[in-house]
Parts: C-alpha cells; structure tokens; sequence
C-alpha cells in the first residue's frame, strides 16, 4: 500500500470511528435516558433512534455500533503497523487489512439493507459508517496483499515481532481490554437495551422487560410526573375499555416500528393482565401512512396500509383471535404487502374473502378515517405514537420505561382520592 492510501485509509477510519463512537454514545444514553432523543431523530424516514433501538441495532444486548468502534479501531492499528512495522511484513498487513475490510463490507452492506429495506429507515451516522468501510475497503484490495491462504503462518511471525514490540503491544492489549470492557458495560447495563430490551429470546418466547433499579425508577418517576396530561376522547368508533389505565396506540400495519413494539410490549401487557388484571386496557386506532386514505401524509409510501387496517377490522368482527391471527401477518409480511396478498390472508385467517373484502371497504375505511382525524388533531406526526393516560409518547418508551410507566399508573389508580 502507497503512503498516500495509507493516509486516505486512515482518515477514512478516522471518520468511520467518529461516526460510530457517537451511535455507540446514543445506544448508552437510550439505556439509562428514557426520554433521550438523538440529534439526527429528523422525522419518521430519518431517524437514528428506530435503526438502534429495532431488532438490527444490537446483537446480546451489545450494540452493533460498538463494533464499528472496534472495527475502525482496527483498521487503525492495521495501519500503523503497517507505517511503523517491519517492511517484510507490510504485504502481511496489507492482507490482514484485505480480510479485516471485506468482513466490515459484508456486515455494513447487511446493516444497509436491514435499515432502508426492512425498516424503512435512514440513519445519517449510519450513512457515514457506510461510506467509511467502502472507501477502506476499495484502498485495501487495491494493495498487492499477502494471499490470504499465507496470512495464518505469516500471523504466527508478526505476532512474534508485536510481542518483542512494547508500543505495540501495549496498544494490542489496550485494544483488547477496551473491546471487552465496553462489550461488558453495556451487557450489564442492559441485556438488550433499548426497545430489543423485551425482543424474543433463544426459546422464541418474548423475554419480560428487564427490571430498573431504585434509582432509575425514582428518576423515571420524576419525569413521568412533569408530563403533561392532555384530555384525550377516544373516537366513537374505538373501543371505550372501562380500565383506570388505558394505553392508545396509533398504528401502522406497515411500519416496522410498529411491529417492534407490538411484539416488545406484548409480554408487559399480559404480565399487568396477570398480576393486576382489569387494571390495563390497550386500544389501537389507526393512523396508515397512505395517502389513498390519510390526507395527512401526502407522500407516505405504506401504499397497502390502508388495506391492512381494513383487514384487520373485518377479521376483529369474526373474533378477536382472527384480529390477533391477521395483525401477527401484517407485522410479519410487511415487506411485500399489497392488495391481493392482504386479502388471501383474510380469507385464510378468517373466512373472509375478496367479495366480502370488497363489498365492505368503503365503510370500514370511513372508520379508519375517524381514527385519523382523531391523529391529526394530537397532531400524530409519526408512527407508532402512544397515549398512557393522556401522556403523549412519540414512538414509545424502552421497555423497562414502559413497564415502569404502566407500573406508576396502576400505583396512582389504586391510591385513595385525597
């Protein structure tokens, strides 16, 4: 590799660290903040926070940030012991860097995919990290590298230099202990942090938020406590649960953070249903980001949302196991929703087929209407928004945050009037 690759390499590294130090900074504060919004949050289509707190941001509780902190840590090293190093072992680097930047392209590119693909989503730092591992990658197999068939015995000899290297063997050690020690806060932290912090675990079965210490739950009380509760009326055509605490959720059957949350807060839900039941009531109204069928977002791309929540209200009136059975399918068909794809659902789910879907729509689509208008006045700005007891929550709470929030309304529901 040229002096000047070099130095193109390590400033690319230098800005991909950046980049990912900062998404790393943001995971820990949405561990501990709950109401931590990101400076790159711009709207529903550009925001930082969904990518990290979906099932994609974090891998056992560790978030995948960190390890663009580690990967360009890396790339860094490799550099510099490619500048400072032995000159016989330079083609080695070059070929260590070969490896070190295609595995970083593989996940980056993955990243990539999961984030404008699956969630719809754009992440500017992300954007940034991106950009980073592209250009290292093109400088690195544009090296004459040692054949990656010869880089294990040629690893045996330059770890023999780096070992009789003191500077270097401090920063490998240096490099190793903060991998672990990073990796190991945010495990203890949190298990999975963020709204990943109730997501399924290795029996399938969702995992219950995890628990907030004395002095987290104090602190979440206080703010709880100085959020302003408005005087919110469900619409006509919404259920009216008799419940001291009702959680609202504007829903989109085609928004990925809406599927997240329905699958996170479910087994909070039926631990309250359990322990404390009668106490919480959930209600869904529905806010598509379809413009055939929501005036308030000209330019929404759900071009099947409207479809869906129709679906899944002539599936509520089979029972409420179909509802349950056909919202499960949209959440889990998102991708590659259309007309006819939701209506085959229907019609396996509950018996309802295209005729009936048909002959229907036009008046259950006025009932979805009702609940948009109800949106529109909050305003709704994107989805998912709850409602907890007149508190306004734009895309939710984490988990134990949520937990917590419906913990304090029962406490406060139960308490003797003054």
């Amino acid at each position: 590799m040229s002096s000047p690759s070099r130095r193109w390499m390590a400033v690319l590294a230098l800005a991909g660290l950046a980049a990912a130090a900062v998404s790393t900074f943001v995971h820990a504060q949405m561990v501990s903040d709950p109401t931590h919004v990101s400076f790159c949050d711009i709207n529903a289509r550009v925001s930082c926070t969904q990518v990290y707190q979906s099932r994609y941001g974090s891998i056992a509780g560790i978030p995948v940030a960190l390890g663009g902190v580690v990967w360009f840590a890396g790339i860094l090293l490799l550099v510099l012991a490619h500048a400072r190093g032995p000159a016989a072992s330079r083609a080695h680097v070059d070929g260590y860097l070969l490896v070190w930047s295609t595995i970083g392209l593989a996940v980056a590119m993955y990243m990539a995919y999961a984030s404008f693909f699956v969630l719809q989503t754009v992440c500017l730092l992300c954007l940034v990290v991106y950009a980073a591992v592209i250009g290292i990658f093109v400088l690195a197999g544009s090296a004459s590298a040692t054949p990656v068939i010869r880089l294990p015995a040629a690893a045996a000899a330059d770890l023999g230099h780096l070992a009789r290297s003191p500077v270097g063997l401090v920063l490998a050690l240096a490099y190793a202990a903060a991998t672990v020690g990073g990796s190991a806060w945010f495990v203890r932290a949190e298990q999975a942090p963020g709204f990943a912090s109730a997501a399924a675990g290795e029996s399938g079965e969702p995992n219950a938020a995890p628990a907030t210490s004395a002095d987290q739950q104090s602190e979440f009380e206080r703010f709880w406590e100085a959020q302003t509760r408005m005087d919110f009326t469900l619409p006509a055509s919404a259920p009216h649960p008799d419940a001291p605490v009702i959680v609202v959720k504007f829903n989109d059957y085609q928004c990925p953070a809406c599927a997240s949350t329905e699958s996170i807060y479910a087994p909070i839900f039926a631990k309250y249903a359990s322990s404390h039941p009668g106490m919480v009531a959930q209600v869904t109204l529905d806010f598509p980001l379809d413009p055939e069928c929501n005036d308030e977002t000209p330019n929404g791309q759900h071009d099947a949302a409207c479809e869906a929540a129709v679906a899944v209200r002539l599936a509520a009136a089979v029972s409420p196991e179909a509802r349950e059975r056909m919202a499960d399918w949209l959440y889990g068909n998102q991708a590659g929703l259309e007309r006819d794809t939701i209506v085959e659902a229907l019609e396996s789910i509950a018996g309802v087929d295209a005729a009936r879907f048909a002959a229907r729509y036009a008046t259950e689509i006025e009932q979805v209407r009702l609940d948009i208008a109800t949106g529109a006045a909050l305003p709704v700005q994107a989805t998912p928004t709850y409602i907890i007891n007149g508190v306004l929550l734009r895309g939710g709470l984490a988990a134990r945050y949520f937990d917590a929030a419906l913990a304090y309304e029962i406490v406060r529901a139960e308490a003797p009037a003054p």
